[in-house]
């Protein structure tokens, strides 16, 4: 596993404006063509976090997926973020990881916001995806899926044999300012518990509704120590997560080999 270059891209996602969101992400990612493995946009980054989105959820084949594979190939990097996307009659919000070569993943965020109905309105996926890129497994998960430590847990010896399930979490996220320090409390919680670097991208701005983002985007350490933090300004920050530190904590404090097993329903 060599060091892998992550880029937070923490921005102010336009209301209802899937064109113009393309748009002015493009713009951001731009520089970052081969200077970075890994680019995050938030959740939700067409349209904002809006049930009423629902009404212009695209499909597979549509003009957002289209522009995430070309992203990923224009920056020579993995592209992540999540959009409402219509699958058999039914939306989800779907979190996308494109690849430089056109492979595409997702996953369908499983914990719904019932704060906000979302649950009223959109489908819940069920299995977390796990990634391998650039020698690391990767586990990207969605915002209220970061209140959930049980399906975040990073398991030994389960998804590959002798070493823990992913070496990153990532949280892409539309996370008001009202609970920044939840926020920020628990991407170090489950940095610390998981024994592995944790990567949460968060908005900035005010949203169509009213709400409020204070952005506070971060990627935490193993330790739970800050190796980059953003306040609640527009910025691309790009951060290297060090694999051989990494490695040498795991070995030095292996307190995944006393966690309990579980099964998930």
């Amino acid at each position: 596993m060599d060091n892998l270059r992550i880029s937070l891209v923490q921005g102010a996602t336009l209301w209802h404006d899937p064109a113009g969101n393309r748009a002015y992400y493009g713009e951001l990612v731009g520089p970052l063509r081969g200077t970075t493995d890994l680019v995050l946009l938030p959740e939700t980054f067409t349209s904002g976090f809006s049930n009423e989105a629902i009404g212009n959820a695209e499909t597979m084949d549509g003009p957002t997926v289209e522009w995430m594979r070309a992203q990923a190939a224009r920056l020579g990097a993995a592209v992540c973020g999540s959009v409402q996307l219509r699958v058999e009659g039914a939306v989800f919000n779907r979190l996308l990881w494109a690849t430089p070569d056109g492979a595409l993943s997702h996953y369908d965020k499983r914990h719904l916001f019932r704060y906000a109905g979302e649950h009223e309105r959109y489908a819940a996926g069920r299995d977390r995806l796990t990634v391998e890129w650039k020698g690391w497994r990767i586990c990207p998960l969605v915002c209220y899926d970061l209140r959930f430590p049980v399906f975040s847990r990073n398991r030994h010896d389960v998804e590959r044999p002798g070493a823990p399930d992913y070496d990153l979490l990532v949280y892409i996220a539309n996370w008001p300012s009202a609970r920044a320090h939840a926020w920020k409390t628990l991407l170090r919680a489950r940095a610390i518990e998981n024994l592995c670097y944790v990567a949460g991208l968060n908005r900035v701005g005010t949203d169509g509704g009213g709400l409020h983002y204070s952005g506070d985007s971060a990627v935490i350490d193993f330790l739970g120590h800050p190796a980059s933090e953003c306040t609640d300004a527009e910025v691309v920050v790009t951060t290297t997560l060090l694999a051989q530190e990494l490695a040498a904590h795991r070995e030095r404090f292996p307190a995944m080999l006393d966690a309990d097993a579980f099964e998930l329903r």
